[in-house]
């Protein structure tokens, strides 16, 4: 008696009709017959009884159904047993700097044989990814509500100044966004980051000057090899500044209660993906 079999006899058990049951299992119809009649020589049985306008089981049939849905359950059981963990799937973005790192050596600390998946993705595409399914959860700062997702918080971002080490603000342990009024802001296109752009603008605008504008930002690498040649100043996150080594750049908190964006988990909505509970726990283990 082969799995093969009595997966085709619950088919077919479950159709009360040889064609269907083909269909569902994506074979010919004859395969189907070939193996019910094997089955049917082994345990010296008819399992159902054919006629031209319709299939039913027979009083055999009618006893081994439950026992071959036991013996199937029971196979997924095992394979279930051996097979690896599913896989956690976690849609990022530059910026998380430590935050990343130590949400991941908690996560590995507490689900050690969990493989984790990263994707550095634009927001948009993350979110889309998120609620079609194709990532577990994404990391997101500040954004609008999307169809068939939701976003958990989890901390505060705040934001640091980056400046030409060589400035005389350089050298404070905290600064006020007044006193960057005279010197150019470089700034990401705000289609590119809405909530950063009109956070750090409206800031400027609350302390009573417009902005300076820059030279156009592109990478954050580039804008900080400008940043180290010529007056000019942008936004860091925080907990990516610790990260960044660079001689000629210095980063340099805002005074309180300075600048910050909320930092969230989106995930889809309905049914949790595997790990959510594991992964909300190492997120929880964080610092500013």
């Amino acid at each position: 008696m082969e799995l093969r079999q009595l997966t085709y006899f619950v088919t077919v058990a479950e159709e009360l009709h040889f064609g269907r049951a083909a269909e569902r299992l994506h074979i010919v119809q004859s395969a189907v017959s070939m193996q019910i009649q094997r089955l049917e020589r082994e345990l010296g049985a008819e399992l159902f009884d054919r006629t031209p306008r319709r299939v039913r089981l027979t009083a055999a049939g009618e006893r081994l159904l439950p026992e071959a849905r036991e013996v199937l359950a029971a196979a997924d059981r095992a394979r279930a047993a051996v097979a690896p963990p599913p896989g956690l799937r976690i849609g990022t973005s530059t910026g998380l700097g430590t935050h990343l790192d130590r949400v991941l050596a908690e996560f590995a600390r507490r689900a050690p044989d969990v493989p984790v998946e990263l994707f550095s993705l634009p927001v948009a595409e993350r979110l889309a990814r998120v609620a079609g399914g194709r990532l577990d959860a994404a990391f997101v700062r500040a954004v609008e509500p999307v169809p068939g997702v939701r976003v958990l918080p989890l901390w505060p971002d705040p934001l640091v100044a980056a400046l030409p080490a060589a400035h005389p603000l350089a050298g404070r342990t905290e600064i006020g966004v007044e006193e960057l009024a005279e010197v150019p802001l470089t700034l990401t296109e705000r289609r590119n980051n809405p909530a950063l752009v009109d956070l750090v603008v409206g800031a400027c605008h609350e302390a009573g000057f417009e902005p300076v504008p820059g030279p156009a930002s592109g990478s954050l690498q580039d804008t900080l090899a400008t940043i180290g040649s010529r007056p000019l100043w942008t936004v860091v996150y925080a907990s990516h500044a610790r990260v960044l080594h660079s001689s000629r750049v210095a980063f340099v908190p805002f005074r309180a209660p300075g600048l910050a964006l909320s930092t969230g988990l989106a995930v889809p909505l309905g049914t949790p993906p595997p790990h959510l509970d594991t992964l909300l726990l190492a997120c929880g283990d964080h610092e500013n």
